[in-house]
């Protein structure tokens, strides 16, 4: 929902709240271990990109709550995105008080009955809306998820309901938490979701409140695979900027395709606000070259870009890696522009700020191949899937709420009078809601009702993007024909806090709306179409019968699948049947299995185009695959850092530029302050020096350049 300015009295009293607290790789090539739906938006990478092709919205398979307590009237909760395994296993978090508390449970995704459930000790940190409680899947199908004082919880065997491992653990030290666990439970929380690498390690942030034992500030953690835990402090993240306090809620660590860089917000409620380059394996802020820190801060892009943004705690967006290691993330405007915000976009390194999406308000951009939009005709190898809500009233808002496919190589004019002209993200595709809201349409006739997604999931394979709306339905919007194609009714409509939406690896789509979780899908031969139940119980129907991932189906090649068992070939590769490995699906060695990965052919091994790929030289900034060989294109251009120093080269292992120094004697300066007194400056082993003494007439100068 909008953040707090909004036209109802009890929303502006929202924001209001919140300006107080204000002082927010595309899985082309997808391998079957990725198939499943592993952390928040999909992947380390936070692309929402579905490696297997959603099922029609023609039944609710089966519902069960995410809250069973939920307030009445409007949802200011951030409801934790729940997990798929590879085997179909839904993973759900449940909120079990009406302030507090929280549970663990395990569903089959067929039918929706209860695997296991496992009640947890998490305590919130303090809060304005009610931030998510996140758990992650690792790839050998470990469970992580928070515990009260900064402890971490792990299960395996999840797929079942027999004996499992399980296990706590502490990025400080377990020993240490269980010598004072009361002094920690009362100042440390987790407040992101928690990601994982391919690895098994895993990262998150966590707030302190008041005097942590051991020191702890609010920061960012890591523990690895074998429990091992480090930190570093959110003012560290930043480079030692003394202002920066805390990780916003929400905001989930990304990874960058390779998995060595950790991309983390870190912020202060009333200044400047930094996204950061960690090093994901010791936490320390890299440089993107010598002496450069990894970091950007957050600025508002309209003007002269001096203003910070507000990132708040409120807001659910999280830093997203393209395909191509650029990094994104959303934000709020400042001056205030109608809670639209800003996509802000940056190089995977942090030191090149791109043009921005005209929306970023509690939202996490999806990525869309190109190839899943037939109509575009541009040349980005992917673009971006957002909300893109105009909400009435507000900063000339016109209650138009829509949601967008961005090109983010492109430009147009933003319309907004605030936006003075700025240039943002192209509008390639851009749907209305369809529902008329009652609330504004005698000032705004065209109103709609919000488009209620923070991160939307894409279907490649089918075209398509599944989105919430405020209105109480889930949509599919088909991106060959512009329209929404399909829709399935989960409630009567409810104003509250974005939620996400996901696929399995049976191609169930999920959805949350009013604090209950639905498993959408298609309509089970000769059963009706059942019934969303908003009191906990589960009402299954009838539905296709789960497939053993170890028996071989005899799908053909071209048919979508998630595990090479299901395919006759014995090969599943890039989300279809294939005829041979095709270099098992890594989508940097320019061939592939489907068109969506950028072969010609599903289902035929062939030369790829148009995809991401490494052709080894640092030095070349947009790799991509032409014809099934990785091509370099927008080489780094070294230019001289100063006077005395000319154009250097570029390195193509690690794509920095040398600074040779100019020939001594070089004269140097500025114009205003090349002659003091008719003193000369000039270059000495690359510094511009000014002679200690030059006489004028009988009078002696020895000021030096300022």
């Amino acid at each position: 929902m909008v953040l707090g300015v909004q036209q109802k009295e009890h929303r502006a009293v929202a924001l209001r709240l919140t300006h107080l607290f204000l002082a927010a790789f595309l899985l082309i090539g997808a391998t079957p271990a990725w198939a499943a739906w592993s952390t928040f938006a999909g992947n380390p990478q936070h692309t929402a990109v579905s490696a297997v092709a959603s099922q029609p919205l023609e039944a609710i398979h089966w519902s069960t709550p995410v809250d069973l307590a939920p307030p009445s009237g409007e949802i200011l909760i951030h409801y934790g995105s729940p997990l798929v395994t590879p085997a179909n296993t839904v993973i759900l978090p449940v909120k079990t008080g009406s302030s507090d508390g929280y549970k663990v449970e395990a569903r089959n995704a067929v039918d929706g009955s209860l695997i296991w459930s496992q009640n947890t000790d998490y305590i919130l940190p303090p809060h304005n809306w009610t931030p998510s409680y996140s758990p992650t899947l690792t790839p050998s199908n470990r469970l992580y998820f928070p515990g009260a004082g900064g402890t971490v919880y792990f299960r395996d065997n999840v797929d079942s309901s027999g004996p499992a491992t399980t296990g706590q653990l502490a990025f400080f030290g377990l020993s240490n938490y269980l010598a004072d666990p009361a002094g920690f439970n009362s100042t440390v929380f987790i407040n992101t979701p928690i990601t994982s690498d391919s690895a098994g390690n895993i990262y998150f942030g966590f707030r302190t409140n008041g005097s942590a034992p051991l020191g702890l500030q609010s920061g960012v953690a890591r523990i690895d695979a074998s429990g091992n835990g480090t930190w570093i402090s959110a003012t560290g993240a930043s480079g030692g900027d003394a202002t920066i306090t805390h990780v916003p809620h929400q905001a989930a660590p990304a990874l960058s395709n390779d998995g060595q860089t950790l991309y983390v917000v870190v912020a202060n409620p009333s200044t400047t606000s930094y996204l950061v380059g960690l090093d994901s394996t010791t936490l320390a802020l890299k440089e993107s070259a010598p002496g450069v820190k990894m970091r950007v801060a957050l600025k508002d892009p309209r003007g002269s870009g001096t203003n910070d943004v507000w990132v708040t705690d409120d807001s659910s967006a999280s830093p997203m890696v393209g395909p191509d290691g650029d990094v994104y993330y959303g934000v709020l405007g400042n001056p205030f522009n109608g809670s639209r915000g800003w996509m802000l976009h940056f190089s995977g390194t942090l030191t090149q700020t791109k043009t921005p999406g005209a929306f970023g308000w509690d939202n996490t951009a999806s990525i869309v191949p190109a190839s899943a939009v037939p109509s575009y005709t541009g040349t980005s190898a992917y673009l971006l899937m957002t909300k893109y809500n105009n909400y009435a009233g507000l900063d000339g808002g016109d209650g138009v709420n829509r949601i967008a496919v961005l090109d983010p190589n492109d430009t147009m004019i933003e319309p907004h009078a605030s936006s003075n002209g700025l240039l943002v993200m192209k509008e390639i595709l851009t749907i209305a809601g369809p529902t008329p809201d009652s609330d504004y349409t005698d000032q705004f006739p065209n109103a709609v009702r919000e488009w209620c997604i923070n991160t939307a999931a894409v279907d490649p394979l089918t075209k398509s993007v599944m989105a919430n709306s405020e209105d109480g339905k889930l949509y599919r919007w088909d991106l060959t024909t512009n329209t929404l194609s399909q829709v399935i009714t989960l409630s009567s409509g409810i104003g509250e806090a974005y939620t996400p939406t996901l696929i399995g690896p049976d191609g169930t789509v999920f959805a949350i709306n009013g604090a209950i979780l639905n498993a959408v899908g298609r309509l089970p031969a000769m059963a009706p179409t059942p019934t969303p139940t908003t009191t906990g119980t589960i009402t299954p129907t009838a539905a296709p019968t789960q497939t053993p991932s170890n028996t071989p189906t005899g799908w053909t090649n071209g048919q979508p699948c998630s595990s090479n068992a299901q395919c006759t070939s014995g090969f599943c590769v890039d989300g279809v049947c294939c005829d041979t490995a095709c270099g098992g699906g890594v989508s940097t060695d320019c061939q592939a299995c489907s068109l969506m990965a950028g072969g010609t052919a599903d289902g035929t091994c062939t030369p790829s185009s148009g995809n991401a790929c490494n052709d080894g030289n640092a030095c070349t900034q947009t790799d991509t695959c032409q014809s099934g060989v990785c091509t370099g294109s927008n080489p780094v251009i070294c230019t001289a850092s100063d006077q005395c120093h000319v154009a250097g080269a570029c390195n193509p292992g690690t794509g920095a530029c040398s600074n040779p120094a100019t020939t001594d004697g070089t004269e140097c300066g500025s114009a205003r302050n090349r002659v003091i007194c008719d003193r000369r400056s000039s270059c000495l082993a690359g510094v511009c020096t000014a002679e200690r003494t030059w006489r004028r007439g009988s009078r002696v100068c020895t000021s030096l350049l300022p």
